[in-house]
């Protein structure tokens, strides 16, 4: 027998130990930090998803105080939109309204929550630039659209029929701010005449 080469072979055994052991811990340490890199990441994006999902869900609240708005200009008499109201109307445009910085509290119509926890509130402006006026009072400026149409069927024109004349359609500008849950604010405008 050789002792000697057995000898040189438990030599470098002795030697190589804790190599093994030392690239494992870092090995196990890289691993360990991208798993909670990774854990981090799917918190971030379900956090991202749940807040859009509140946004989508103001913005739809702020569509329901659109359409309330509409219901109640539609169902007011010339000689009301007029004349500025209680309930978040004024009869001119206010040149100064910024929805950010407007009392929605004190000046606005306040509708109910829905089954969201979606508060909204809407205001509506009429496009003049006076109130208590009509539209053809004197340096009374409104934006508005001139009717175009003619007595035809189906609106287009036909033979001894005179299209319809000095009639206006002003401009209304109506406002919707939605809260929601955790703190979520949108602003929704339409114009519309």
């Amino acid at each position: 027998m050789n002792l000697p080469p057995l000898k040189k072979y438990s030599r470098r055994l002795h030697k190589q130990r804790g190599v093994v052991l030392i690239i494992a811990l870092i090995v196990l340490v890289a691993m360990t930090l991208a798993g909670i890199g990774m854990m981090r990441s799917v918190d971030t994006g379900s956090i991202i998803a749940g807040n859009l999902a509140f946004t989508q869900g103001t913005i739809h609240g702020g569509d329901r105080g659109v359409e309330a708005g509409i219901t109640w200009l539609t169902s007011q008499s010339a000689a009301t939109l007029q004349q500025d109201q209680n309930a978040g109307y004024f009869a001119n445009w206010q040149d100064n309204f910024n929805p950010t910085t407007f009392d929605w509290t004190n000046q606005a119509t306040h509708l109910a929550a829905d089954s969201s926890n979606n508060t909204a509130s809407y205001v509506i402006h009429r496009m003049c630039n006076m109130s208590n006026a009509s539209v053809n009072a004197p340096s009374q400026a409104c934006v508005k659209l001139q009717a175009m149409s003619s007595g035809g069927s189906q609106g287009g024109g036909s033979y001894g029929n005179l299209p319809l004349a000095n009639t206006w359609q002003v401009y209304y500008r109506i406002t919707a701010r939605t809260v929601g849950p955790k703190n979520t604010v949108s602003y929704v405008q339409v114009m519309l005449f």
